[in-house]
């Protein structure tokens, strides 16, 4: 950064660490420990949809490499199109199987990235429920949204019955937690929502 930048209080922005992504295995058992959420198997990588040739191939790419193991009963990607025209890719895993989740969003950033999509890259989700909400109502879920193009993770709390509200003491728990997990977003205006994004 230039002095310049400094004076003007202009920074630079925080380049990518994709490798970010592989603590979350390691914070899903501090989260299961400490709120009783454990990982759905779902997770999906939302971006901004280009048009041309070359991001259709490399979406075919990415589908290609996801989908190898069909074959032997993997679930095929989704790919999707939400109402503001983002596109989200969902993958599918055992629950139990947080890392090779984990291993699929990241070859996916990281292909889109080589690719030169980099800048369309929003964030990466991995779904969490609890196994009983309060007074054996239905389950919760909750998010651990990784920013691209910060580097960091928040929580996502949606409360049950499609209203669009979050459950902020929950989040602020998961933050809590997870703070010496994750690389936790501290602005927590950059906590945006994702309503009905796929793998929540």
């Amino acid at each position: 950064m230039g002095l310049l930048d400094a004076i003007l209080g202009r920074s630079k922005p925080v380049r990518p660490d994709l490798d970010q992504l592989f603590a979350v295995p390691s914070a899903a058992l501090t989260l299961q420990a400490a709120t009783g959420f454990t990982p759905t198997g779902l997770g999906s990588v939302c971006f901004a949809g280009v048009e041309g040739g070359g991001f259709a191939r490399l979406q075919e790419d990415v589908r290609e490499l996801l989908d190898a193991d069909t074959e032997r009963g993997g679930i095929p990607v989704e790919f999707s199109r939400d109402p503001y025209g983002y596109t989200w890719l969902l993958a599918t895993h055992p629950a139990d199987d947080t890392a090779g989740l984990v291993n699929d969003l990241h070859a996916v950033n990281t292909l889109l990235q080589d690719g030169g999509f980099g800048p369309h890259l929003l964030c990466s989700l991995i779904g969490f429920r609890d196994t009983e909400g309060a007074d054996g109502a239905e389950g919760r879920s909750l998010a651990l949204v990784y920013l691209y193009k910060r580097g960091t993770f928040y929580p996502f709390a949606p409360l049950p019955g499609g209203a669009e509200k979050r459950d902020n003491q929950l989040e602020l728990q998961v933050r809590g937690a997870l703070g010496d997990d994750l690389r936790v977003e501290k602005d927590l205006s950059r906590w945006f929502p994702v309503w009905g994004a796929p793998g929540l």
